[in-house]
């Protein structure tokens, strides 16, 4: 049974997001952090980078946290508000002076070349959005009253603590039941939390969930779903395995409407082949591959997928247009440094058709 998504008249926003967003410091290039004299700063978390793509395209986003009141907390709302994004929902709360009661997140990000990978590191601990707790924000007067047609979180922001887990299944149930479609993106992140955990946790959301979203990782380690004919370090993604494992999620969860996996297969720090599969309606729909995918920066790909996924739902494109969308996005995002979007819509029609890089003059 295809979605059914409320119409854009019947709404204050298209799309609304709940998640951790952070303040990435990367040394130029690929120097290291610990020998690096600068740093660059970009804002961005896994649900907030979806949003803020969709706002890019002349959406009506919001986004939802909960961030200090302070010279950091307004770097990620002017970061917000230069895409469009609606910013009136995120709970505010007063800087302390020292950040010993809440404070917000940071993570310090090197980019990988060659055999060197890309790696994060994080200095997120006892920030504001992982002490949210439910009644923090009133679900209901934002999801009936103002409407909502597509609600987005994931695993990212359920890890931060057990509250925010709390907070994950409170907004999705409310979601839920005012009619709003829901997409869970799996995103594991073992510096956060264990595979029994996010398995034992995950469980409780599922019935909630419309739209699941993940990667070659994230169906095994948050819902205990192996892919056949894949190596200990996924470096070999057949897709027909993949194929396998969505059939047996779908199966055990027939209420998920749509699936949309990503396939990367790492050839080097800068190098990838990218890919992305959809199951929706009882179909599943193939990407192209981009083969030897020279990429600037792997961070927020995942996200770039979610956001052109979403977007060709959200805009009755066929599934395979929506699986063509997500993927040639997710392989433009990778092309500039930070985590959130910088291309055009029109770059991502030029990649969609098959365009190729010649330089426009």
């Amino acid at each position: 049974m295809p979605l059914s998504i409320k119409k854009g008249d019947q709404t204050a926003f298209d799309v609304m997001s709940l998640g951790e967003c952070m303040i990435r410091l990367s040394p130029p290039g690929h120097q290291r952090i610990e020998l690096t004299p600068v740093f660059e700063a970009y804002a961005g978390g896994g649900e907030y980078n979806v949003t803020y793509a969709l706002a890019r395209y002349g959406m009506r986003t919001s986004f939802i946290s909960k961030l200090v009141d302070n010279p950091l907390g307004q770097f990620i709302k002017n970061h917000a508000r230069a895409s469009g994004m609606d910013v009136s929902e995120i709970v505010w709360v007063p800087f302390d002076g020292s950040g010993r009661t809440d404070r917000i997140g940071l993570n310090f990000t090197e980019v990988g070349i060659g055999v060197r990978a890309s790696v994060t590191l994080y200095d997120r601990g006892n920030t504001a959005v992982s002490h949210m707790k439910r009644g923090d924000v009133d679900w209901n007067r934002i999801l009936k009253e103002r409407g909502v047609r597509w609600f987005h979180t994931g695993g990212i922001f359920t890890a931060l603590s057990d509250s925010c887990a709390e907070v994950a299944l409170e907004s999705m149930k409310a979601a839920h039941d005012a009619g709003t479609i829901v997409s869970y993106d799996l995103n594991f992140r073992s510096k956060l939390w264990s595979s029994k955990k996010a398995i034992e946790i995950t469980k409780k959301l599922v019935p909630y969930i419309d739209v699941l979203i993940g990667n070659e990782e994230d169906f095994q380690k948050v819902l205990g779903f192996e892919v056949e004919g894949t190596d200990e370090n996924l470096n070999s993604l057949p897709i027909e395995g993949y194929k396998k494992m969505v059939e047996k999620v779908v199966k055990t969860y027939p209420h998920i409407r749509a699936v949309g996996t990503t396939l990367r297969e790492v050839v080097s720090g800068l190098v990838n082949n990218w890919s992305a599969i959809m199951y929706y309606d009882g179909v599943f729909y193939e990407s192209k591959k981009y083969s030897g995918l020279e990429i600037e920066d792997r961070v927020g790909g995942g996200d770039g997928f979610c956001s052109g996924f979403v977007y060709g739902l959200l805009h009755d494109m066929t599934p395979q247009e929506c699986i063509e969308m997500g993927a040639a996005h997710g392989a433009l995002l990778q092309s500039t440094r930070g985590d959130t979007s910088m291309v055009t819509m029109e770059e991502i029609r030029h990649v969609m058709g098959g365009g190729g890089a010649r330089i426009k003059r």
